[in-house]
């Protein structure tokens, strides 16, 4: 499990990596959200197949793509309640709050990532 927990931060990095990359370029010919939202639903797309690839080492199937998606939403919800208490509640400051929220996200994101593409009992034997 901890080659797994690697891996898939290292994913995460290469997906962050060229969502921004297809960000920048789509910024080029659309407007701004339409360039995060096709940026971010591709970089999706290739983290979805690099972590069933590499992370998982499991065969992808339209279910765990279909259901791919709740790894980023469980993420979202982290790290946005995350940056609130850092910055509202801690009073911390606002500048570093992201980033220590991602953090703080990565192992439930990798729990729900690994529930969505080791379905069963592959998923629960986290030894």
């Amino acid at each position: 499990m901890k080659r797994q927990i690697i891996t898939f931060a290292l994913v995460g990095v290469i997906n962050t990596a060229t969502y921004y990359c297809l960000y920048l370029l789509f910024l080029m010919w659309l407007p701004y959200l339409a360039a995060h939202v096709l940026a971010f639903a591709l970089s999706m797309v290739g983290s979805f197949f690099l972590n069933a690839r590499f992370t998982y080492r499991t065969r992808p199937t339209w279910r765990k793509f279909l259901l791919f998606p709740l790894t980023n939403a469980t993420n979202f919800v982290i790290t946005t309640a995350g940056v609130y208490v850092i910055v509202d509640v801690l009073h911390a400051g606002s500048r570093f709050a992201p980033l220590l929220a991602s953090a703080a996200a990565i192992p439930v994101t990798f729990v729900v990532s690994r529930w969505v593409m080791l379905p069963g009992r592959e998923s629960r034997s986290i030894a």
